[in-house]
């Protein structure tokens, strides 16, 4: 089971960014463990079904798992970092400015392979240390989806390349927050990519501006 697992995740999403192909890929994989299981359950009588189990028991939970998103949202509220809006941040008066949050960046999701829509924002907070928020959020829910940062426009899979990982996505409907690495080249990694990591699809895009 963890062989046949383990290729379905190396086939689909780390091999290629081509969703053709990861899908070409996978159904090769799970036809090779087939044959692979009838081959043991041939020449060994004692195991088939063991054997036989054990694949249909993997290929049940795999479909479960990668279909159970297609008919179920993941809806998160988490209370998330705010920051003034750009003409506000700067005092009206010549008194020492008190620290606060600042939007360094922010862009409206567009969709890609699926529907999307929402504000990704990247905030700095008066405290240090820098944030990516998504508010007013909606996507299309699917399997093994991760926040990624891009350098480029991000139009398609061929274009996610050199991809900063900020981690599972918390969920396809509503606001939530991730933590940036320190030291992120901001000017180079400029589009925020929800990423199916399982079939290598571009869900959505935002670019920052």
């Amino acid at each position: 089971m963890v062989v046949v697992v383990a290729g379905l995740w190396v086939s689909g999403g780390l091999i290629t960014n081509d969703f053709t192909v990861a899908m070409a890929l996978t159904a090769v994989w799970m036809a090779m463990a087939a044959a692979g299981c009838l081959a043991v359950a041939w020449r060994r009588r004692e195991l088939r079904v063991p054997v036989g189990v054990a694949y249909l028991l993997t290929a049940a939970v795999a479909g479960a798992y990668l279909g159970r998103s297609q008919f179920f949202d993941d809806e998160v509220d988490e209370r998330v970092v705010m920051a003034a809006p750009a003409e506000a941040q700067e005092p009206a008066r010549e008194e020492p400015a008190k620290p606060r949050n600042r939007a360094i960046g922010s862009g409206a999701f567009e969709p890609v392979a699926h529907p999307a829509r929402g504000r990704a924002t990247v905030v700095r907070r008066a405290g240090g240390g820098d944030v990516l928020t998504l508010t007013s959020f909606e996507v299309d829910n699917g399997p093994d989806l991760r926040v990624y940062l891009v350098p480029g426009a991000a139009r398609g899979e061929a274009d996610v390349n050199d991809p900063i990982d900020l981690g599972k996505l918390k969920g396809n409907k509503g606001d939530q927050q991730y933590a940036l690495p320190k030291g992120l080249r901001r000017s180079r990694y400029d589009t925020v990519v929800v990423w199916c990591r399982a079939f290598s699809v571009n869900f959505a895009r935002a670019p920052l501006s």
